[in-house]
């Protein structure tokens, strides 16, 4: 009998064993029959995953094709650790149908579904909303928060716009 090589799972599952990465589930809600199940992998130190990266300084990352995803990861893994600092079990997933529509972060709060969407952009845009009107509609429901990389803090259409510098 020869060895075995370890497959790609079982070498995810040994890197998620030791805290290096986690997988974000998909919600799933009789909203749509067509939705995404494969779970999304993040990286729970973001300085490992710049280095893996080859991002070695600040002004790299500002232009780093994968910026937006990184800034994402880094939201998520900080509101992951909160509840896990808490001693809770995060409700975290995230939300993506087969039509494109989707949102960043979703909290399952058991009546409602808690949206997020997480911008890299400095500036705020009304597009970023889209995405969580399109839930919302499906829930029922007509909030969120968007997460960005800007400094200000305000409301738009019922919607929380949150600077990543008041997280």
């Amino acid at each position: 009998m020869g060895i075995t090589q370890p497959t790609a799972k079982a070498w995810a599952g040994v890197l998620e064993a030791s805290f290096v990465i986690f997988f974000l589930q998909p919600h799933f809600r009789n909203f749509s029959k067509r939705i995404i199940k494969a779970p999304k992998v993040y990286f729970y130190d973001s300085g490992l995953l710049c280095y893996l990266l080859r991002i070695q300084s600040p002004d790299i990352l500002n232009v780093h094709p994968l910026r937006g995803q990184i800034f994402k990861n880094w939201f998520i893994t900080e509101v992951m650790k909160d509840y896990f600092c808490k001693g809770n079990e995060a409700p975290l997933y995230f939300w993506r149908d087969q039509h494109g529509h989707g949102v960043d972060l979703v909290k399952d709060r058991g009546d409602y579904l808690d949206l997020t969407e997480i911008k890299s952009s400095e500036t705020f845009h009304p597009d970023f909303i889209n995405q969580m009107k399109w839930l919302n509609k499906l829930q029922k429901k007509s909030a969120g928060s968007v997460v960005y990389a800007g400094s200000e803090n305000f409301i738009f259409q019922d919607y929380n716009i949150l600077s990543w510098l008041s997280i």
